[in-house]
């Protein structure tokens, strides 16, 4: 069992103090009983005097020696007035007189030649002993002495006892004093201990609990003491700790804040490793990146979480080298493009930060790279087409081309349409590069889409009578209002009706439709949208170039296209004004035969007045 401080002080010195008052008691008992032995040794000697000095006129009669009648008279007077036990006792050991023992019983007493102070007297002339009486079974002590110069026979010895009852009693009335004495003591002292040990032991008590406090990270309490001594100088030092400690851990808690804010929210995945390659820390974009969760991958080995030759490898290099490195790898299955940049931290033991990986994820900056790397091969190569072909004919009009009217104008009127085609290559670059660039603002206007799709079919329709194609609009009775811009909607609804009358033959069928759909797309108002779509009977795209014919320059069929004089960013300016205005464009299969591209508009007004199928093209 675990015991306050308070207690163990408190028994401890109370096991002292009861130790010390045992000891002190014993001994001052044992000192007082001594002091009375030798007080009543000392008044013995002095009654055995006076008794030999007053049985000395007796035995130095110059008649017979007194009778012992005479003897035991007088030994009984003076041991009443002594108030002790006399007896007088013959060199041969017989008891003479007693003054403890009846006349008629003094015959029967035992010989006393062996008692100890007998023997000492007559060896000594004085000899004392203290033992229980045979006589009256009492513990008493005996002081004997010769009596000087007896007229008649042998020596007389006179021996005076007293009862240690006396004695006992009060000696035992001492202790009793000593111990109600010393239990006072006790007391007092148990007292003044548990007050002293409560005094000293308190401000360690309230020490104890603010430093476990501190260690259990709550706010601790100032320890109050007015103690001048050690003990108030531990109090005031382990205050000012405690709130240095917390100082020290509110900036570290804040710096800790402030870098998993900075880990959680950056972009880049970071990894720290140990000098082992064990994974320390990760954060949240690695865990997307990798798959991997935090809980998985800390404290385990590098090589077991990322099996990547490659990124391993460079782990290792980095361990043995202690030097930074930069490096970019592919994953394999996501093939997402990394660029590794690894720094030495200094970490010389195990758990400490040895090593800090950051990877960028640059998969879309290679794939804009490869993008931008196309553009300018295939802007290369749309533009060089027309000025190869100017720049031959103008070198065949030098050689003397020029002189032949027919051929010089066949080659002029060339180079007038090579200049056209650059012009509007030149034209549609511009605008590409406008719209994507942001410098061009489109309206939120409410739109009759009924009169975007009239103004497209009337700009259309010459070129469709060229190759007697058929235009047909389809329209919905009922149609809410799109919102966005007018101009641009015609753009694009030309753009589409162009494509489909250039790749569709001779005689075949374009169809504009236009319905409300209750789909909502992803960054369209609610209410639903305005679906118009193109449809043709031309040749069609094969599922595979779908995907792609919104890239710029990106055609089907390239000898085709450059035929029909295509500059290859018609469906790229399309798909930029559609999503700039809140849209989506699309392109899938028109059945039986042909495509049929799709634009979904958001909507923002009320219905239209109804209206019925037009036919806006002959044979």
């Amino acid at each position: 069992m675990k015991l306050p401080i308070r207690w163990k002080v408190t028994f401890g010195a109370l096991l002292a103090v009861a130790c010390s008052l045992v000891i002190a008691g014993v001994v001052t008992v044992r000192s007082l009983e001594q002091l009375h032995v030798v007080q009543l040794n000392d008044d013995l000697a002095a009654k055995a005097r006076l008794v030999e000095y007053s049985l000395h006129q007796l035995f130095q009669s110059p008649e017979q020696p007194p009778p012992p009648s005479r003897i035991q008279s007088m030994v009984r007077e003076l041991g009443s007035r002594a108030s002790a036990r006399i007896t007088v006792i013959a060199a041969d050991g017989t008891v003479i007189a007693d003054s403890a023992v009846r006349d008629e019983d003094l015959p029967g007493i035992e010989n006393h030649r062996t008692r100890p102070e007998v023997q000492q007297s007559l060896s000594t002339g004085h000899g004392q002993d203290v033992r229980a009486s045979h006589t009256t079974g009492e513990r008493t002590m005996y002081w004997a002495l010769v009596m000087t110069g007896p007229k008649h026979g042998d020596p007389i010895v006179i021996r005076v006892g007293l009862p240690m009852m006396l004695l006992d009693h009060d000696i035992d009335q001492l202790e009793h004093k000593i111990l109600i004495a010393l239990g006072i003591a006790f007391l007092t002292a148990l007292s003044l201990t548990i007050w002293l040990a409560r005094g000293l032991t308190q401000p360690l008590s309230d020490i104890a609990q603010a430093a476990q406090r501190l260690a259990s990270g709550s706010q601790t309490v100032p320890i109050k003491t007015t103690a001048q001594d050690e003990v108030g100088l531990l109090a005031a030092t382990l205050n000012q700790l405690a709130d240095q400690l917390h100082a020290k851990i509110g900036e570290l808690s804040e710096d800790r804040a402030q870098l998993l804010a900075v880990l959680t929210s950056m972009v880049e995945g970071v990894m720290v490793l140990d000098r082992r390659g064990y994974v320390l820390q990760i954060n949240p974009a690695l865990e997307r990146i990798f798959g991997i969760a935090r809980a998985e991958a800390r404290g385990r080995p590098f090589a077991e979480l990322f099996r990547h030759r490659q990124l391993n490898e460079l782990v290792e290099v980095m361990l043995r080298s202690r030097t930074n490195h930069e490096s970019e790898i592919v994953l394999p299955l996501t093939s997402r493009c990394l660029q590794i940049e690894a720094s030495v931290a200094g970490g010389e033991r195990d758990n400490e930060a040895c090593l800090v990986l950051v990877f960028h994820d640059i998969t879309e900056l290679r794939h804009l790279e490869t993008i931008r790397k196309d553009f300018v091969a295939n802007v290369s190569h749309e533009l060089r087409t027309p000025l190869t072909s100017i720049k031959g004919y103008v070198e065949a009009l030098l050689d003397g081309a020029k002189d032949d009217p027919d051929m010089a104008a066949s080659f002029l009127d060339i180079i007038l349409k090579q200049s056209d085609r650059l012009n509007l290559l030149i034209e549609d670059l511009l605008e590409l590069s406008q719209i994507e660039s942001g410098r061009v603002l489109f309206r939120e206007d409410p739109i009759d889409v009924h009169a975007v799709v009239d103004r497209a079919l009337s700009t259309m329709k010459p070129l469709a009578e060229k190759k007697r194609h058929r235009l047909l609009s389809r329209l919905e009775e009922t149609l809410p209002l799109a919102i966005g811009d007018e101009d641009r909607l015609v753009q694009v609804l030309t753009n589409l009706l162009d494509n489909a009358v250039k790749y569709t033959p001779a005689g075949g069928t374009i169809t504009v439709a236009a319905k409300h759909s209750s789909k909502p797309g992803a960054a369209e108002r609610p209410g639903g949208s305005i679906e118009l779509s193109v449809s043709d009977t031309g040749i069609g795209i094969p599922d595979s170039d779908r995907p792609r014919v919104f890239e710029r320059f990106y055609r089907v069929d390239k000898a085709r296209s450059r035929e029909l004089g295509g500059t290859g960013l018609g469906l790229a300016i399309v798909k930029h004004i559609v999503e700039g205005q809140g849209g989506h464009v699309w392109v899938e299969a028109n059945e039986p035969q042909g495509s049929r591209f799709i634009v979904r508009l958001p909507i923002g007004g009320g219905p239209r007045l109804p209206a019925q199928v037009t036919e806006a093209s002959s044979r």
